[in-house]
């Protein structure tokens, strides 16, 4: 693993799940990371387990509510008295509306409450934007860093309601792309043909405005994550036999942590910016694998897709190599169908 001394990096929402598995690979690996969270009791559990594993880096917990853009300018602002302006890696991943969307999947979008935008994009969306810019601020004048939203495959599919997979459509933009090289005649850049419809997201648009400062942007995906939260969740693992087997051959919390640590130290880091890399294609380029040996099913892979559309039995006969490509990937992500069933709406 890259040894990250004298990085400073801010993690938010951090007191569990990813953000707490990024934040431990940071620190085991030598940074220094600032964590936020709503929770300071959860946020000192994080650097318990810091100090259990003897980090070489450290871990510096700071309250914070992501739904106040004032309280979240004073992270940015202690970060820049404290290391005189220095940040390294920012990684966007607070997000507020987990249990909510658990709790009302089966209702029709129409039957929410008016503010279940707000409840599930103020946090998750709103913030890695006001973030990005605290961020950029800093990182300009370094002419160096690095910016990453976490955000999900629900960028193309539909998963739960469409508040969400709009949020994640907005974070992230899923590059597929043709590099057209008869366009260099008339521009130094090839010209690049978008073969998937998602255009103008937050990853892509500012990676754009940050270019010519060094500073890169990229939105990460995970696979399916053995977070607690859905450990938590029996009765929909329970009835759902396929998700109890994606979860099963998923990714630890720590795995895309060992990702993001190789990212910040890749020379080729701005070749990458403003696209979204799926954490098992990180860990395929840098040869990781998870924090317990295992090689997590990809998204991209065959015997993911089969498993997933509830066809185990020929899952397990396939070899985990075999992955779609990205474009076709994406193409075809845009097509499937949600499986889960909505209640009746009350408006019908």
């Amino acid at each position: 693993m890259p040894y990250l001394k004298e990085k400073v990096c801010l993690v938010t929402g951090a007191s569990r799940g990813i953000g707490r598995g990024i934040a431990l690979q940071l620190a085991v690996n030598g940074a220094t990371c600032y964590i936020t969270g709503r929770n300071s009791e959860k946020l000192e559990l994080v650097v318990d387990e810091a100090k259990k594993r003897e980090a070489c880096g450290k871990i510096i917990p700071v309250q914070c509510d992501h739904s106040n853009d004032t309280e979240v300018e004073k992270v940015f602002d202690l970060i820049d008295k404290e290391y005189d302006g220095k940040l390294d890696l920012l990684v966007n991943n607070a997000y507020s509306a987990v249990s909510w969307l658990l709790e009302n999947a089966k209702q029709c979008f129409w039957d929410h409450q008016i503010d279940a935008w707000d409840e599930v994009n103020q946090v998750g969306l709103r913030n890695h934007f006001i973030c990005t810019v605290h961020a950029s601020r800093m990182m300009v004048k370094r002419r160096k860093g690095l910016i990453v939203n976490i955000s999900s495959v629900g960028g193309i599919l539909y998963f739960l309601t469409p508040a969400y997979g709009i949020g994640k459509t907005a974070v992230s933009s899923f590059s597929s792309c043709i590099r057209h090289p008869s366009f260099k005649q008339f521009s130094k850049k090839p010209l690049i043909l978008n073969l998937t419809p998602q255009k103008d997201r937050m990853a892509k648009d500012c990676a754009n405005d940050l270019e010519k400062y060094n500073v890169a942007f990229v939105s990460v995906w995970p696979g399916p994550v053995q977070t607690e939260i859905f450990a938590k969740e029996t009765d929909l693992m329970a009835s759902k036999s396929a998700l109890t087997w994606l979860f099963k051959h998923g990714e630890t919390t720590e795995f895309t942590g060992k990702c993001i640590a190789s990212l910040l130290l890749d020379p080729d880091i701005m070749k990458k910016s403003g696209q979204v890399l799926l954490a098992s294609d990180i860990a395929g380029e840098f040869d990781l694998k998870d924090v317990d040996g295992q090689d997590p099913v990809s998204m991209r892979s065959l015997k993911g897709m089969f498993a997933g559309s509830g066809h185990i039995w020929i899952a397990e006969y396939i070899p985990s190599f075999f992955k779609l490509p990205k474009w076709l990937f994406s193409f075809l992500g845009s097509f499937a169908k949600p499986s889960m069933e909505k209640l009746a709406s009350k408006y019908a």
